[in-house]
């Protein structure tokens, strides 16, 4: 039987038809009587902590227990096996993302947790299905896939991952959605598609969200990221390099919507950003009104202190309430 998730969770429930709802209230309320609000995602990607990798279950736990009490919504990681290059050493430590993520769902109650975003590359679409699966059954229904057509090429080859040419990795992704969808409906029916043919696509048990877990892409490609996420998606990531960025490339969003007859207000659109709570936030939250004012609802910020908890509940008194008055 499908559940609902908690009340604090509900930014990425898939609501009636295909869309995402990012509003508070219940379902039966008028349009006109929802408000809409700028929430606050953690994201969890730096494993280079003091007290090494004895001190990264307390690190990733207090984290995770503190952003649900800041009143964040979203909490993700990375799907990466080596630390990202442009970022710090691929030899600094990296722990795999839904094994975090369940982690998490055992620490917390209303968090939504997914991963920003998996790499398309890594998994078998089938077994990607039962991985969120298990993921949305043991948080009670808080689950949502994030994907994308992977990037990071020096893993693949490290640990003998096929690394396709970009073209193909869309062709799969764009097909490992397709799988997920029919694994979670009441087709179990073989799947035929190019480069993956399944016999059977049985998910038991199924998610506990209904109709299935939403789903998210991630990227920014104006040709065939956003025409996917038209298409399949019930929300977008983005880097927030600049409002009016983020503007042209929600226009460009919305051309492949019209184009594709989906309601491009039905797809929630979120980003990535950076602020220090230990500084001053008056920039920052004055660029997520601009951004607010053109459909934006969540801000992913990643914590860039030796402490994440403490720069998570530093974020709570001075980002995450006074965002919460906008959108």
């Amino acid at each position: 039987m499908a559940v609902e998730p908690a009340e604090a969770a509900r930014p990425f429930r898939p609501s009636r038809g295909h869309g995402l709802t990012d509003e508070t209230g219940d379902d039966d309320d008028d349009d006109e009587e929802r408000t809409s609000v700028m929430q606050v995602g953690i994201h969890f990607m730096n494993f280079t902590l003091p007290g090494g990798p004895a001190g990264l279950r307390a690190a990733v736990g207090d984290t995770a227990v503190a952003a649900e009490e800041a009143g964040c919504t979203v909490f993700t990681a990375m799907d990466h096996w080596f630390q990202m290059e442009h970022f710090a050493d691929a030899h600094d430590p990296m722990l795999e993302g839904y094994s975090v993520l369940n982690f998490v769902a055992a620490k917390t109650e209303r968090l939504r947790l997914g991963l920003l975003v998996t790499g398309v590359t890594y998994r078998h679409p089938g077994l990607l299905a039962k991985t969120v699966t298990t993921l949305d059954v043991l948080s009670g229904g808080r689950a949502f896939l994030g994907i994308g057509a992977a990037w990071y090429e020096r893993e693949h080859r490290a640990l003998g991952v096929h690394y396709p040419p970009v073209a193909e990795r869309f062709e799969r992704l764009e097909e490992t959605i397709q799988i997920c969808e029919q694994m979670w409906s009441d087709d179990e029916g073989p799947y035929n598609g190019k480069y993956y043919q399944l016999a059977e696509t049985i998910c038991v048990p199924r998610p506990l969200q209904s109709p299935r877990p939403p789903i998210l892409i991630g990227g920014g490609g104006e040709k065939k990221t956003l025409r996917l996420v038209a298409q399949y998606a019930d929300a977008c990531n983005l880097f927030s390099t600049s409002p009016e960025e983020i503007k042209r490339k929600l226009d460009i969003l919305r051309g492949h919507c019209d184009a594709v007859g989906r309601d491009y207000d039905s797809i929630r659109k979120t980003i990535i950003g950076r602020v220090d709570p230990e500084g001053d936030v008056t920039e920052f939250l004055s660029a997520m009104e601009q951004y607010a004012a053109l459909g934006v609802s969540l801000v992913e910020v990643a914590p860039s202190m030796p402490d994440p908890a403490r720069f998570v509940t530093l974020l709570g008194d001075k980002v995450v309430r006074p965002l919460a008055s906008i959108g």
